[in-house]
């Protein structure tokens, strides 16, 4: 695309060779982040954050939601009760309805913010609705001493979230079809690229294997005998 505006001098020569150089730099998968937020780090990222990013970072770490789909959000998509996000089919990526579980940790944070008259948005600051995180999660970072950047080494930024509910609920034990229906990952190709295997996964698998064969040996010494 850059190469043809270039042709139909729709964009000067530098434009073309900051794009060739970055083209060659990069590499096929390159763009696929395989950052992970651990546990303590997002309690620490959770206590630093200001009030109004507390349940966005929340609701990203619980329930793997994109961010446009949280910064969306409306109170008559929440139910609280119910313990459940519904999102239709016109606020999703893919544009798929689906329901979203809401679990104890993020009920409480989503209860406790204060309901402003006449706004539908559930994310407000100063009585508007927030379209943006950049600059406050950056700065939370910061404080909690957490890397942030998208070209940083080790960096983070708030989609790594949605890495992270992936990973944690593979690790729990939930089937991939049930999470991807939370999700809302289409296809298993797109599944795969949100989670990411770690050396704890690579331990316990052998530990899963010592016990298989355990177990074999069990069994075929008792049927010996």
């Amino acid at each position: 695309m850059i190469i043809k505006a270039f042709e139909n001098d729709m964009v000067g020569g530098d434009v073309l060779k900051v794009f060739t150089r970055c083209k060659k730099t990069l590499k096929p998968g390159s763009d696929i982040r395989d950052r992970i937020l651990s546990k303590d780090e997002f309690k620490a990222l959770l206590a630093k954050a200001p009030r109004h990013l507390r349940p966005i970072l929340a609701t990203g770490y619980y329930t793997g939601m994109r961010r446009g789909e949280i910064l969306g959000l409306t109170w008559d998509r929440v139910d609280l009760k119910g313990r459940a996000i519904r999102l239709t089919a016109d606020m999703t990526k893919d544009g798929e309805a689906r329901t979203i579980p809401i679990c104890d940790a993020l009920h409480d944070e989503l209860k406790a913010i204060p309901r402003a008259l006449h706004k539908s948005y559930v994310f407000l600051f100063r009585g508007k609705p927030i379209t943006c995180v950049r600059t406050a999660l950056r700065k939370a970072c910061k404080e909690a001493g957490i890397v942030y950047g998208r070209f940083e080494e080790g960096g983070f930024i708030f989609h790594d979230l949605r890495h992270t509910f992936n990973t944690n609920m593979r690790k729990a034990g939930v089937a991939e079809s049930v999470i991807m229906a939370i999700t809302g990952h289409s296809t298993r190709e797109m599944f795969d690229r949100y989670n990411r295997i770690d050396d704890e996964d690579t331990k316990v698998a052998v530990t899963q294997l010592e016990g298989y064969l355990e177990n074999v040996t069990q069994t075929v010494t008792q049927e010996a005998v």
